[in-house]
């Protein structure tokens, strides 16, 4: 699977709180945010069905 990147906008706030959780956690913030992403998705399907790519 390859490796892509993904340039997002966040004000300075919402990036430090991010910046705790994921200290917290014991990951990056690069790995914190991956998980959130899994789990949305993950939700989304509970709810709505698997998505097929």
């Amino acid at each position: 699977m390859a490796i892509n990147s993904l340039s997002i906008r966040i004000d300075e706030r919402m990036l430090n709180k991010l910046h705790v959780v994921a200290d917290y956690e014991g990951r990056s913030a690069n790995s914190q945010i991956l998980i959130l992403i899994r789990d949305a998705i993950e939700k989304y399907e509970r709810k709505h069905g698997k998505i097929e790519i």
